[in-house]
């Protein structure tokens, strides 16, 4: 763990049936890839097809802080979010679509904000389309 990094991040991510499995590899890349790594990445697949299940699975063994959840039927994003709530470890909660792409420092900065503004519960991001 690098200085700087005993608070843990859970990033909460949804999926369901995403039309192409490369931009949720991006997405969750993006993510394992942060220049803040102590984090885990919790996805919860909210009843997709059997493709989505085995994807998740195959990427879940190659990195130890992801987490995965599945939805016996679709109950829709709040829900699977929620759902991600209830498995997150973490003190901060970060959210992440499974289309986005984070920039590498994004938690590092988020964090750096919260740490020198302890009055302060809740940051964003610019976006870039």
């Amino acid at each position: 763990m690098k200085m700087g990094e005993d608070k843990l991040i859970s990033v909460i991510m949804a999926t369901y049936n995403p039309k192409n499995l490369d931009k949720v590899t991006n997405a969750i890349n993006s993510i394992l890839q942060q220049t803040y790594s102590n984090i885990e990445l919790i996805i919860c697949d909210d009843g997709s097809g059997n493709y989505v299940k085995k994807y998740l699975k195959k990427i879940q063994e190659k990195d130890s802080r992801i987490k995965c959840i599945y939805n016996d039927k679709n109950h829709g994003l709040a829900y699977s979010l929620n759902a991600c709530l209830d498995k997150a470890k973490g003190e901060f909660i970060a959210r992440q679509d499974d289309d986005d792409i984070s920039k590498r420092d994004r938690l590092k900065k988020q964090m750096e904000f919260l740490d020198a503004h302890p009055d302060i519960g809740f940051v964003g991001s610019a976006v870039d389309l």
